[in-house]
Formats: structure tokens, C-alpha cells, sequence
């Protein structure tokens, strides 16, 4: 059963317009996010810290990040998205520009908590505006939307790396990166925004049934909490069992990276063809048979690198899917996105550590046994969201 028998394409050139700048926005906020790590050392020499005080700007803009996506769901449903993200890209842009300026750790950590909240505005609001201007068919556009983020995210470091390679340092690198964020806030200042389809939804469905939202959460919190675990942990595994060099395992990890942003772009057809529970369904069954086989034979380096892209292609569509499956099953507002975002954050930080507490007491094995569980678990919960949650008005309506 197909939702489609082609892909759905834009309608109007404001329509086109308005994509375009959600999908420039969110690149940014991947540009934004992956230059800390590049540029950490010069930042501890900035400030005359070691690196390991310096890592604390990680779990500030994680902070922000969480603080941001809480406050991003209220604001989008009471004031016109556009303005909101504008703002909010404007002062991603003048946060980064003053990143290289700031000699003291704690005013730094001031600004990077900062940035952290506006970035999640940037994110929940790209999210939320795509599916209330493109409703069912949301699902291609969701998922070029994250192909974005994980262009910015690749580009990011290659950005950073060829300036300071000419000698550019901090100043040059980080400007450069704010120009490279600013031109979606005039853009999308200029266009109107797309009205909230919660209520309308909430009219059809009725009130909202929170056990759902839940379990969405959940779902939220186990996916992106397996998908940071296997990017974070793989470089390490693969050098503690002495499948990789420190090289190799770069390569490795880039691999993985690599395959989650193509799989992106190869899923924008499939999510015009496919409804989002079947696509939800394949890429699960993808994840765990990819991740159990490093788990079935772990002294091999074949096994370890057909993981490692497996899980990538798998993982790759299954957040867009996620948020292209609530739009559907509920009335979705910015504050349900925004708690969609809280739970991906709490999970992008939970298995990861949790990894951590195991990985030298038992054996390095426990960073894809942990990955397998945090999967199993979004399957179980998948699951339940398939029993419970109610089918749209007219049972995929767009089914052949």
C-alpha cells in the first residue's frame, strides 16, 4: 500500500519560497552545531582554560538546547512562526559572531547556552512549520528537511578546517559561519506564515489524548539516543577491539555519518510512495539486523563497517517519519514539537552516558548492546503507537 504513485511536489512559488527558506535555516543550525568540536582547543586557549573545563560548553548547549525547545512550542503557537524564527537566526548569527571575542570561560558559557536555546527554536520551528503547511504529505519535505541540517552538519567542519588552514583563526571562522546563517531571517521575514493546523486537527481528533504524546516522546528519547551512541561510541569501539587504526575508525565514523545524511535524500521518494508507519516499520528492522550484526560477530572489521552503513541508511529517515507520523495522529501544536525536541535531547544525552558507566567496567561490546536495547525499546513503543493511536479521519487516505 503506497501513499502516492509519484512524488508531491511544491505547489506555488511562495510555497517553494517558503520550503527553501526552512530547509537554508536548519542547514544553518547543522553549520552552528558541529563547529564547537573543530574549534574547542583554540577556544580553551581563548580563554586560558584546559580542555577538560572547556567541555563544559557541551553540556551548556545542551542546557540551552532543552530550555530552548520547552519555551520554542509556546511561542510558535501564539505568535506568527516567521517572526519568531527570523529573530531567532539573528541572534544565532550574533551569538557566533561574538563566540571569538569573549576572554573569560564563564561569560562563553553564558553565550553558548544562549546559542544552544536559539538553535532549538530554529529546529522545532522548521519541524513544526513543515508539517503545518504541508499537512499528509509532509513526509518528503520532512525528510529533505533533515538532509539539510545534515549538510550544514557535514560542511561545518570543512568549513572550519580550510580557514584555519589559511590562517583565518577564530575571528574569520566564526564570522564566516554567521554570514553563512543570517540570509534565511530577511528571507523568511518577507514571506507570510502557515497557519496552525492543531486546531482544526484537535476539532476532527478531539482533545489531545497525552498517553500518545508519551509515547511519541519515548520514541523520540530511545531513536535519537541510539542513533548519538552509535556516531559517538563507534570510533572508540572500533579502536578498543582492535578492528581500526585511529584513522580507519575516522573513516569509519564518517561512514556512518555519511550514510545517515544520502539515506535522507534516497528516503524523500520513498516518503511520497510509502506511508510513515511501513517506513517506520522497514527502517527499525533495518537498525536492529545492522547493529546485531556487529553484536553477532564482533572480531570483524566487514561486520563492523557493513554496521556502521547499515544503520546510517536505516536511521536515516526515521526522526522525519517520527514527526511526519504525529502530524498525522495528532493535533500537532509547537508545544507537542517542542517536547518531541526535549526528549530527543534527554536521549542524546542519557544513552550516550549511559554507554559511558559500561564501556571500560564490562567491555567495550556494551556500546552495541546499549544501541540494541535503546532500539528494541523504539520498537516496543512503535508498537504500542500503532495500537493506540488513532488512524486519520480518513484511514490513510492516500493509500491506493
Amino acid at each position: 500500500m503506497t501513499q502516492s504513485s509519484s512524488l508531491t511536489f511544491v505547489k506555488s512559488p511562495a510555497a517553494t519560497a517558503r520550503l527553501a527558506g526552512y530547509y537554508v535555516a536548519l542547514g544553518g543550525v547543522g553549520l552552528t552545531s558541529a563547529a564547537l568540536g573543530p574549534t574547542l582547543s583554540d577556544l580553551a586557549a581563548q580563554t586560558h582554560s584546559t580542555l577538560s573545563a572547556i567541555s563544559v560548553l557541551f553540556a551548556a548547549k545542551s542546557f540551552g538546547y532543552l530550555a530552548g525547545s520547552l519555551l520554542a512550542g509556546r511561542l510558535y503557537d501564539r505568535v506568527r512562526g516567521h517572526p519568531v524564527m527570523a529573530l531567532a537566526i539573528l541572534a544565532t548569527a550574533v551569538s557566533i559572531m561574538a563566540v571569538p571575542f569573549l576572554p573569560w570561560l564563564w561569560l562563553l558559557v553564558v553565550v553558548v547556552t544562549a546559542l544552544g536555546v536559539v538553535e532549538a527554536t530554529t529546529d522545532v520551528g522548521t519541524n513544526t512549520l513543515v508539517v503545518w503547511a504541508y499537512g499528509d504529505e509532509a513526509g518528503s519535505y520532512m525528510n529533505g528537511l533533515h538532509f539539510a541540517f545534515g549538510v550544514g552538519a557535514f560542511l561545518s567542519p570543512l568549513i572550519v578546517a580550510q580557514i584555519m588552514a589559511q590562517g583565518g583563526g577564530l575571528v574569520w571562522t566564526y564570522w564566516a559561519l554567521a554570514l553563512l546563517v543570517l540570509p534565511p531571517a530577511f528571507w523568511l521575514a518577507r514571506l507570510s506564515s502557515p497557519q496552525s493546523r492543531a486546531a482544526a486537527q484537535a476539532s476532527q481528533t478531539g482533545p489531545v489524548k497525552h498517553r500518545l504524546v508519551a509515547l511519541f516522546v519515548v520514541c523520540f528519547f530511545s531513536y535519537v539516543g541510539a542513533e548519538v551512541s552509535f556516531g559517538s561510541w563507534v570510533f572508540t569501539y572500533a579502536n578498543r577491539l582492535g578492528l581500526a587504526n585511529a584513522t580507519t575508525a575516522a573513516y569509519l565514523t564518517s561512514a556512518f555519518w555519511g550514510a545517515l545524511t544520502a539515506g535522507r535524500l534516497l528516503a524523500i521518494p520513498i516518503a511520497a510512495r510509502f506511508r510513515p508507519r511501513t517506513i517506520m516499520a522497514m527502517n527499525l528492522a533495518g537498525c536492529l539486523v545492522s547493529v546485531g550484526l556487529a553484536l553477532a560477530f564482533p572480531r570483524s572489521a566487514l561486520a563492523l563497517w557493513i554496521s556502521a552503513i547499515g544503520t546510517g541508511l536505516s536511521m536515516a529517515s526515521i526522526f522525519p517519519t517520527l514527526m511526519n507520523l504525529a502530524g498525522r495522529r495528532l493535533p500537532l501544536s509547537g508545544q507537542i514539537t517542542s517536547l518531541f525536541f526535549v526528549g530527543s535531547s534527554l536521549g542524546a544525552m542519557f544513552w550516550p552516558w549511559l554507554i559511558g558507566q559500561f564501556f571500560e567496567p564490562v567491555g567495550p561490546h556494551m556500546a552495541m548492546a546499549l544501541t540494541f536495547i535503546a532500539l528494541l525499546l523504539d520498537v516496543v513503543v512503535f508498537t504500542l503507537l500503532m495500537i493506540f493511536a488513532p488512524r486519520p479521519g480518513a484511514p490513510d487516505a492516500h493509500s491506493q
